[in-house]
């Protein structure tokens, strides 16, 4: 665990930027020991909750938290910051709508399903998007062999990007024809993972299966069993052979290459190039009641995002030293390394660019677009999770129930007068939705502002009026 208290010592040295000469009183107020402190103070909202708890997941993605901590971003916005791995999604969800914890690293999907009581009910918001890109598609090194044949070769002998799930698909129609089930891993029911996973296999022809009203194994008329388990134990369960294959975040598709158990076979940013992945979550009651606390936290992690990024990613290599730590990601620099700093390694040896496999800030990848949660919950109906139809207005109004990016930009016009951020880092003109995307693995483009129009367009999957009832689905 990772404290920044006004009361107690830190365990490790304070940040660079905290020597901006801030201190704080037994009784809670903020001392100033210098004229740029004093600058620095003038900047800072007068916040109602200053000492705060976050929790996340061991994943690379959770890099804004550790950021805003280790540059002093938190401090210099009044916040005294706690952070804490937390065991997995579900515990990291509960304990944020609990207040054991202020806040969290989340999956895109948990602040939606939890607001419209897929799992669980309770209304979470997000005033700030974490990052785009960052998952993969692993399979094990018994698969991938299976697999080879039907890949297309470059003049290389290499295989040719993007694997598209077309050459999984006879493997698993032989896995099934002996009687075998083919096994897969995802982190979370409304997990980005569990909807890539399932958009890739089936886009090559491979039912993922569906969800019910009574069945929520997420495994009816499914060809691939797709089921929970850890980030961090997903080498592990690969390895021991419980599932053939997985979709997670960093580092866990490169530690299964350097591990030499399993082929990462496809990034996410080839399934759909530049998808949102996690966010931010909050309580809709917290935000409410500590509005400036909340500004406060959002402004800080606008400012880590934008230092991960800057200057064509030069900071990267010290960003994966402060992720390797065991107090944040705990992996071995090297494979974080991997993918953080623009490469991708797939068969062991086959490493390739890929520039934006982790993006923090730029293509605006902090601003929480409506039309991202439109998409998420457009998965979830598709897959079963909604189990009834639901108007385009529906999508509409439950999306700008959860993505906040009126505290997001407040922030961000904050930062610009502050002189901490330029006014083209944002996008103050938008109607929160991104024009109609084109750039997924099957060429479907989807409009957020269509959401029902984009159903439509799947083979597999439910449409219109469409409902799961039983082993079977009624129109």
């Amino acid at each position: 665990m990772t404290t920044q208290s006004p009361t107690k010592s830190r365990p490790f040295a304070i940040p660079r930027r905290a020597a901006l000469g801030l201190m704080a009183a037994a009784a809670g107020g903020l001392f100033l020991a210098s004229a740029s402190a004093t600058a620095a103070r003038a900047d800072m909202l007068d916040v109602e909750k200053p000492e705060l708890k976050f929790g996340f997941i061991k994943l690379t993605d959770m890099a804004p938290l550790a950021i805003a901590y280790e540059k002093g971003y938190f401090l210099e916005e009044g916040l005294f910051v706690t952070l804490e791995p937390q065991a997995n999604w579900k515990v990291l969800l509960d304990r944020v709508i609990s207040g054991e914890l202020d806040g969290a690293h989340m999956l895109a999907g948990q602040p939606l399903g939890a607001t419209i009581g897929f799992g669980t009910q309770a209304h979470v918001i997000t005033p700030f998007s974490m990052d785009l890109n960052g998952n993969g598609i692993t399979v094990s090194n018994a698969v991938w062999e299976e697999m080879k044949p039907y890949l297309d070769m470059g003049a290389d002998g290499k295989p040719v990007h993007p694997i598209k799930a077309d050459a999984l698909k006879p493997v698993v129609e032989k896995y099934k024809a002996e009687g075998k089930p083919f096994n897969m891993g995802m982190v979370f029911p409304v997990s980005t993972h569990n909807y890539e996973l399932r958009y890739w296999l089936a886009a090559g022809g491979i039912h993922p299966g569906y969800y019910s009203d009574t069945d929520i194994s997420g495994q009816i008329k499914a060809d691939a069993l797709l089921s929970v388990t850890p980030p961090p134990q997903m080498p592990a369960t690969l390895e021991a052979g419980t599932i053939y294959g997985y979709c997670v975040g960093e580092p866990w598709n490169q530690q299964a290459v350097f591990k030499g158990i399993g082929v990462p076979v496809i990034t996410d940013y080839e399934i759909w190039k530049n998808n949102p992945e996690k966010v931010f979550g909050i309580t809709a009651e917290f935000a409410e009641k500590y509005p400036n606390t909340t500004l406060a936290v959002t402004k800080a992690l606008i400012r880590a995002a934008m230092w991960l990024d800057e200057n064509n990613n030069a900071n990267r290599a010290e960003a994966v030293e402060i992720l390797s730590r065991p107090e944040y990601v705990g992996a071995d620099a090297e494979v974080i390394a991997n993918s953080m700093t623009g490469t991708f390694e797939y068969e062991k040896g086959d490493k390739r660019p890929v520039p934006d496999f982790n993006v923090f800030f730029r293509y605006y990848a902090t601003y929480p677009y409506y039309s991202d949660a439109v998409w998420y919950l457009s998965q979830m109906r598709r897959w079963g999770q909604i189990g009834d139809y639901k108007a385009d207005s529906w999508y509409d109004e439950t999306a700008k129930k959860v993505y906040r990016p009126d505290i997001y930009l407040k922030a961000a016009r904050m930062l610009v007068e502050e002189g901490k951020a330029k006014e083209a880092d944002f996008p103050w003109d938008t109607d929160g939705y991104r024009a109609p995307q084109a750039e997924f693995i099957d060429g479907v483009v989807f409009d957020g502002h269509k959401p029902n129009d984009y159903l439509t367009k799947f083979q597999i999957g439910l449409k219109d009026h469409q409902k799961v009832v039983g082993a079977d689905i009624t129109e």
